[in-house]
């Protein structure tokens, strides 16, 4: 999904690249900034995608034996774990590998075809579900706490999970001037979609809502079907989000070799980097976590940090309206508040998970 914010950054890139450098500010240090948080995003979104899989892959799996025709609220949403989730990310790891593997574009748009179809079958068959006897909200708390709040900022912040598209899709067009119009659009529909199914979502489950709303689906035939349809759709996903991690590092590393070396040092480096981000999610396996920090960390100074700080670097000399310079300066304000407090709760959060399973392996052992 796209980002308004980081659409006006790259597209500030371009025009900096067009006017003469100030000799003050380097507009170098921009480019090498927002790559370096481009490639952040970019893999932390794919470890995220590494989680969802492994967690819907082993409900799926692990309930298969217990999965009936008829479609029944969920029980209990604790599962009882019968090989670690780590196991599942490694049983995902080499088909990822050789989907990487794949550089035409145009094929990895027929896969992203292909992930939207599944998608959007996927989320009507959810909707139709948590439609269906909603309860009454009464006993639902009104606000939550400032904890949730600041991880919720982090959450929030991490659907802009598009943001190094942009560009590549503006330039694959065939009418590039009429994307402005594509992508208001499809922010519209993003949107509506986020606050219907969250909220219905939330009304449906209440305190039980887990971080992937596909975990409090029916263990029955039809929803397990919707795990599966959602989690390939994830999956050919992951090749698009890499893919500008990929255009970012694998020119600088085959610009240090040989040419005859060059075809083993891509295939080298993105077979690396799909295990650095598998390595992540083994590492911190707590998908609302790790969802939060990504988004707090490196999706916040791409959405409202820098891009409001590069249009005043980059037009102020023009003379920019003292609205507009308030505005900017508002907005990377409230940005540079959510990036600190919001990765310094999840931080927290991930510390406690972190001391909790260690408590819990040395009562095993004891």
């Amino acid at each position: 999904m796209d980002c308004l914010g980081v659409q006006k950054c790259q597209e500030t890139r371009e025009c900096v690249r067009t006017h003469e450098p100030d000799d003050s500010y380097d507009h170098g240090d921009q480019r090498y900034i927002v790559n370096f948080l481009l490639i952040i995003t970019q893999l932390g979104f794919c470890s995220v995608y590494f989680m969802f899989m492994a967690d819907n892959l082993q409900q799926m799996v692990e309930e298969a034996h217990a999965t009936s025709n008829t479609c029944r609220p969920r029980k209990t949403l604790v599962l009882t774990s019968i090989l670690d989730i780590r196991f599942y990310m490694l049983t995902i790891l080499p088909f990822l590998v050789l989907l990487v593997f794949i550089q035409n574009f145009k094929l990895l748009s027929f896969f992203s075809t292909l992930a939207n179809i599944t998608t959007l079958g996927s989320m009507a068959l959810i909707f139709e579900y948590i439609i269906q006897g909603i309860p009454y909200p009464s006993n639902l708390p009104l606000v939550a706490n400032w904890k949730t709040f600041l991880l919720f900022f982090g959450t929030a912040i991490f659907t802009f999970e598009g943001v190094g598209m942009v560009l590549p899709l503006k330039n694959q067009m065939k009418h590039p001037q009429e994307f402005s119009f594509v992508l208001y659009l499809g922010m519209s529909l993003v949107i509506i979609i986020y606050i219907c199914l969250g909220t219905l979502g939330y009304l449906k489950f209440g305190s039980d809502t887990q971080v992937s709303i596909t975990l409090n689906l029916p263990n029955c035939w039809l929803y397990q079907s919707v795990k599966l349809m959602y989690s390939i759709g994830i999956f050919f996903t992951y090749a698009l989000q890499f893919h500008i991690s990929a255009e970012i590092i694998i020119p600088f590393a085959i610009s240090q070799v040989a040419e005859s070396w060059a075809l083993f040092v891509d295939l080298s480096v993105r077979t690396a980097l799909v295990c650095l981000t598998c390595i992540s999610a083994i590492l911190i396996p707590r998908l609302d976590l790790v969802i939060s920090l990504v988004g707090s960390v490196s999706s916040s100074a791409l959405a409202l940090i820098i891009p409001p700080l590069l249009e005043i670097t980059t037009f102020y000399s023009e003379g920019m309206s003292s609205v507009t310079i308030a505005k900017d300066i508002m907005i990377s304000i409230l940005g540079f508040l959510g990036c600190i407090f919001g990765t310094y709760q999840a931080l927290c959060e991930l510390a406690q998970h972190s001391n909790h399973s260690m408590a819990n392996s040395t009562a095993v052992y004891a």
